[in-house]
Parts: structure tokens; C-alpha cells; sequence
């Protein structure tokens, strides 16, 4: 699908981001409320990722995608999961979540690769969870408004560090609120 023909494209989504971040941030949203707008936004627009990845607004577009959709499929699978039946389905949308966070971190050297890793920093983040603790980093894009990123895969923070993007140590996320919430 070329999204160059839809007027407006970036500018609507953009603020529908920042709109929804502004009402996550107050409290007006929680955090589930806040990635159900983000879903509903996505299919109301019929959004698909960019295959030519070659502005940073289609990066943070396709990053927003492919982040939306691991989290959906894996609180989908989280819920079949307590049903106790269709574990097959389960592990399916486990699986489908894992892809989605693959092609979000293959997003992000992308655009690392297009600010030739310049006024990007990246370093762990302190988080509540047992499971994240010492391995979920944030990478931040310092020219480009909420440009802020999470992984946890090794291979992307070798490149991070690689391009001396990356800050020994951890620090508070500067979206704390939001990475410490369950959802």
C-alpha cells in the first residue's frame, strides 16, 4: 500500500500519537487503554509498514506497527492462556508477538542507520520487572519528538554499542511510568 497518496498521513498520525502519549501521561488513559486506541487507530486507518524504510517518519511509523501488534497478540495469547484450552493458538500469537518484536528491532537499527547513530543514546533502563530487569534498554532519538525506543535483543544492542550509542549503566526510562506498568 503507498500511504504517499493519503494526505496527511504522517501529520494525522503523529498527532494521534502525541494525542494519545499527552493522555496516557495525565492519567486519562491506562496503559491498556492506551494500546486499544493505538490498535483501533491502525486498523480505522488500514495501516500496513512501509516496505522502503527511508525517512525516520517511517521508521517511528512502522516502529509504532510492529510494537502495537507484538503487544497485541501477546496479551491475546496471555489470555487464552488462562482459559487453559487452544494452547496451540496460544503459542501461534506467541510466536506472531515475537516476529512483530523482531521486525520492530530490525525498524530500529534501520533508523540508526539513517541518522548515521548520531544523537542517539541508549542505555538500560530500571524496571520492576524480574523478567526485564538488566536486559530491556531504551535508545533515544534526540532530533525527533517522543522518539523513544525500547529492545531487549542482544543483537541490536552489540550495534548500539558498536556505534558508541550506548551508556554503561541504568537509569530511570524517561517514559518510567509507562515501561512499569503492567498492561
Amino acid at each position: 500500500m503507498l500511504y504517499r497518496n493519503k494526505k496527511g498521513l504522517f501529520e494525522s498520525f503523529f498527532e494521534n500519537r502525541s494525542f494519545l502519549i499527552a493522555q496516557l501521561e495525565s492519567g486519562d488513559l491506562t496503559k491498556s487503554q492506551f494500546l486499544d486506541a493505538n490498535l483501533e487507530y491502525l486498523n480505522r486507518i488500514g495501516a500496513k509498514p512501509f516496505v522502503k524504510l527511508d525517512s525516520m517518519e517511517k521508521g517511528i511509523f512502522n516502529y509504532q506497527y510492529y510494537n502495537i501488534m507484538a503487544k497485541y497478540y501477546t496479551a491475546s495469547a496471555y489470555e487464552i492462556e488462562l482459559r487453559g484450552k487452544h494452547q496451540k493458538l496460544a503459542m501461534s500469537f506467541k510466536n506472531k508477538a515475537n516476529d512483530q518484536y523482531h521486525k520492530k528491532n530490525i525498524t530500529i537499527s534501520k533508523m540508526l542507520k539513517l541518522v548515521n547513530y548520531e544523537n542517539v543514546d541508549s542505555y538500560y533502563v530500571k524496571s520492576k520487572s524480574k523478567k526485564l530487569n538488566n536486559v530491556l534498554y531504551e535508545i533515544v532519538f534526540y532530533d525527533y519528538k517522543e522518539a523513544i525506543f525500547h529492545s531487549t535483543a542482544d543483537w541490536l544492542l552489540t550495534i548500539l554499542k558498536d556505534n558508541d550509542c550506548f551508556i554503561e549503566g541504568k537509569y530511570k526510562s524517561l517514559i518510567d511510568d509507562y515501561i512499569n506498568t503492567r498492561y
